[in-house]
């Protein structure tokens, strides 16, 4: 599971068996954690699931996100090869 950023006590991280799904990444800091789906067509993010995650640290999560898009898909598609399904 590949740590992509540490940022602000956030960790964002992939796991390496989800090759297969639409672009996402894995958030934690301290004990909240979350998926969050890339949304490359809108430039926007939508929450998978979260545990933990208060309405503060969503939007501070979003704006790391936001701030780091770019370079989160570029590592998205270095690690899993580009692959992703269509539609998201």
């Amino acid at each position: 599971m590949p740590t992509i950023l540490l940022v602000r006590g956030w960790r964002l991280f992939f796991y390496s068996n989800e090759r297969n799904e639409p672009p996402h990444v894995h958030a934690q800091k301290g004990g909240a954690e979350c998926k969050m789906w890339l949304l490359r067509d809108t430039y926007d993010v939508a929450e998978a699931w979260s545990h933990g995650l208060s309405p503060g640290l969503r939007r501070e999560l979003r704006r790391i996100i936001f701030d780091h898009f770019d370079l989160i898909m570029d590592e998205w598609n270095r690690h899993h090869g580009g692959h992703h399904h269509a539609g998201h």
